[in-house]
């Protein structure tokens, strides 16, 4: 089983890489937030050698726009994954089925070189979504044992803890496996 992280703005530019195969960095959020500390991070992940994913925190609405704001603002780049991260907002709503999916279709379409999954919670995933659709594979948050989420649906990550960072584990049997996924092999 590999290890990963996933940060974002509230994290510094230089985390502790050791033990990493794998690190998530938050993009962009609704239509005009962008994480300060994005270049960097990546920067941190690249020079460790981990295969690096960005995502997008999902407003309910406004989708296009969405999409254009984070596919501005993250490299186009063979071997990076791209993640839409769909949960409540901060103000208690959040982007419908139908707005995940096109969200997901829309990066796909634009970017048809890249890997684009779908990151969501365990609660979102049984009880608010009825598509089932994650594009190239699930990113599934529930913080129990690494590598055991309480789904019956495939999975390729899970993040298991936040404490003291987004701790994530993949199915990927080695690196190699992980990059070749990720370069669309």
């Amino acid at each position: 089983m590999l290890h990963g992280i996933d940060v974002s703005g509230f994290q510094s530019a230089s985390y502790d890489t050791r033990g990493l195969s794998f690190a998530f960095i938050k993009a962009t959020e609704g239509r005009t937030y962008t994480n300060p500390h994005l270049e960097a991070q990546a920067r941190t992940a690249r020079r460790a050698g981990l295969v690096v994913g960005y995502y997008h925190f999902l407003w309910p609405d406004r989708i296009r726009a969405q999409a254009r704001h984070f596919l501005a603002k993250v490299p186009d780049r063979s071997g990076d994954v791209l993640a839409v991260d769909w949960e409540t907002t901060a103000n208690g709503s959040h982007a419908s089925d139908k707005d995940k999916d096109r969200f997901i279709r829309r990066v796909r379409r634009h970017r048809p070189n890249s890997r684009v999954i779908l990151y969501t919670n365990r609660d979102f995933w049984l009880n608010t979504d009825t598509t089932s659709y994650v594009g190239d594979g699930l990113w599934i948050a529930d913080y129990v044992t690494a590598g055991k989420p309480r789904i019956t649906s495939d999975w390729l990550f899970h993040q298991h803890t936040s404490h003291p960072l987004d701790k994530n584990v993949t199915r990927f049997a080695d690196k190699d496996a992980l990059r070749d996924w990720a370069a669309g092999a």
